[in-house]
């Protein structure tokens, strides 16, 4: 079983047959780690760099963990600690970690458009973990899995993106991939987070955030992402959770179920409430667990995903 792009730079135009297949395989992975011994070993043999010139936890963590899990062996290349601190080139210190025979690289990146820069370099497969504000496209493939899990399908559900969207690339992959698998989209937010000309790609702007809770299905909270925006884009934190804010006391008005989720880190008290975060209609903890198990299913379909016939021929 094979994709038909060698590597996952992004979501723009990814087949939907492709991110199917992801999910699908990714459920098959879920019940590998439900299993007392949570290894197996897919992908024995291969070597994967984790190269992060950003700071993470969740994906970085969730990447090793699908990695391990499928036996692989896993490098993590630091940056902090690189020769590029001593002014080594991006390029060089890519081909050379490819000389050392590795196969894959998981890379995250502040500029975006540095995985698909990496491509022009070296031969091994390139998995994009965010480029700065383009895309996080595997955080949006664990989103649409646990949709699918929590609803049966994709197409035809009305999912809200709120929050930071000019500076999210989780939102962006979302809107791409939701799409993609039929799904509509209604983003909300301040109107200066959200950009001018972004209702081209197909979805809905709604600037109240009342009126798109009693419409859709599902909510993806976003944080304010302060480190991206400096200061005086929103008026002050308070006034942003009075507007926006996913409280307990506004679920309550709505007298409707609907499904929160959330790609983290929270800012608890600010975009959610945790309260709300910790309650029964948050899937924010299954979110968690189906990024181990999408990630798995993404560098098993790009890195080993050869039936034996294959192998064979």
């Amino acid at each position: 079983m094979m994709l038909r792009q060698r590597h996952l730079l992004g979501l723009e135009g990814y087949p939907a047959e492709d991110i199917q297949t992801i999910i699908d395989t990714a459920f098959k992975f879920r019940e590998v780690l439900d299993r007392p011994i949570k290894k197996v070993p897919s992908l024995q043999g291969v070597t994967i760099v984790n190269l992060f010139f950003e700071n993470s936890t969740r994906t970085r963590i969730s990447f090793e963990l699908a990695q391990k899990r499928l036996s692989a062996d896993t490098v993590n290349f630091s940056v902090s600690s690189s020769s590029l601190k001593k002014g080594e080139s991006f390029k060089d210190t890519a081909q050379n970690i490819e000389a050392m025979k590795i196969d894959a690289v998981v890379m995250r990146h502040p500029t975006p458009g540095a995985p698909k820069h990496l491509t022009e370099f070296i031969d091994s497969v390139v998995i994009n973990a965010g480029d700065g504000t383009h895309e996080h496209p595997t955080q949006a493939i664990l989103d649409m899995m646990s949709l699918h899990e929590k609803f049966g399908k994709l197409k035809g559900l009305k999912i809200g993106i709120l929050g930071d969207i000019a500076h999210s690339r989780v939102a962006l992959s979302n809107i791409y991939g939701l799409l993609i698998m039929g799904a509509e989209v209604t983003l909300c937010g301040p109107p200066n987070l959200i950009p001018p000309f972004i209702k081209d790609l197909g979805v809905n702007v709604n600037t109240n955030v009342d009126e798109v809770i009693e419409w859709e299905d599902a909510l993806n909270v976003l944080r304010i992402q302060r480190e991206r925006m400096g200061l005086g884009f929103i008026p002050s934190i308070r006034e942003y959770r009075a507007m926006f804010g996913i409280t307990q006391e506004r679920l309550d008005h709505h007298k409707k179920e609907i499904v929160i989720m959330h790609p983290g880190p929270m800012n608890r008290g600010v975009e959610i409430d945790g309260t709300v975060a910790d309650g029964d209609q948050a899937i924010i903890l299954n979110q968690v667990l189906n990024g181990v198990a999408s990630r798995m299913a993404i560098l098993y379909l790009l890195c080993g995903g050869k039936s034996s016939e294959e192998d064979e021929s």
